[in-house]
């Protein structure tokens, strides 16, 4: 069977799209999303944009939404600015990022490619959540990293992990989610790197999939740590999952340690055939997680 043909997105009339790649330290903000009265993403940038020239620019529009205290170390967004604009695209990271706070910078600017959409046309979503497993904390991991003082059993937890893989419904790992609740899960394992000069193990737990419930992705966390733990058997994951009850899986794990780490665009493959990227939240998904 063949693929469907992916959706295809346009700026407004008068404006061009840019496609951006932007890092943040998530511990300064209150999300991605503008707030009314707290600091986020969006809003930084968009001050910043102002400062340059870029008054009429539409908001950003990112390939994942965040949450308080979540980072990202390569997020891609789209943002459509008046045909008007006239900094150079070369320049305009640069230009971006010396008026933006140490917390956030555009690592690369382009003109996007036709019918891109950072958001609808994402047919994957990357994160990382790192644990710092040692005795007695670590300054520099403040914020950034989980700190573990026991002991984990990191072959138990990639067996739980492994036995998500799939296409699933994730209610029992979602926190107030009233939308459906099935995902895909493409990636869910855990790495393990040794830091013996500062006394302990910097762990990763890598997530892939095309869209997420709400803290979805700290709830499966929160569920593995219980099995590295020794407080849950693997096997047990399992039957967790179909009970689709909230109050039996892990609690979620905090945020400072979750990372947006990267996205992919074009075809993907879905049980057993290509899919055209198209916009998970035109299939009712929403590509979110915190």
């Amino acid at each position: 069977m063949d693929a469907d043909p992916p959706r295809l997105y346009a700026p407004p009339s008068g404006f061009t799209r840019l496609r951006l790649t932007v890092a943040w330290d998530g511990r300064d903000f209150a999300g991605w999303q503008e707030q009314r009265n707290a600091a986020s993403v969006q809003a930084t940038l968009q001050a910043a944009l102002e400062q340059i020239g870029g008054q009429g620019a539409l908001r950003p529009v990112a390939a994942g939404r965040t949450d308080a205290g979540v980072h990202a170390e390569a997020m891609p967004l789209h943002w459509d600015v008046p045909q008007t604009f006239r900094v150079p695209l070369p320049q305009l990271p640069r230009a971006l990022n010396a008026r933006l706070p140490r917390a956030v910078s555009v690592l690369a600017a382009d003109l996007a490619p036709p019918g891109f959409h950072a958001r609808f046309s994402c047919t994957e979503r990357r994160y990382v959540y790192r644990l710092w497993v040692a005795p007695q904390r670590h300054p520099l991991w403040a914020g950034r990293a989980l700190h573990v003082p026991g002991p984990l059993n990191a072959a138990e937890m990639n067996r739980a992990a492994h036995s998500l893989l799939g296409l699933h419904d994730f209610a029992a790992f979602a926190t107030r989610e009233d939308r459906q609740t099935v995902r895909d899960l493409l990636r869910l394992d855990i790495q393990v790197r040794s830091d013996g000069h500062r006394g302990g193990e910097l762990w990763e737990i890598h997530v892939a999939g095309e869209s997420f419930l709400r803290h979805m992705v700290r709830g499966l966390v929160g569920t593995l740590l219980l099995v590295g733990q020794g407080k849950l058997a693997a096997a047990e994951v399992r039957g967790i999952l179909a009970s689709r009850e909230r109050a039996q899986a892990g609690a979620n794990v905090p945020p400072g340690g979750l990372y947006f780490t990267g996205a992919e665009y074009g075809v993907r493959r879905v049980e057993g055939r290509p899919r055209a990227g198209q916009g998970a939240e035109e299939n009712g998904l929403t590509a979110v997680d915190g």
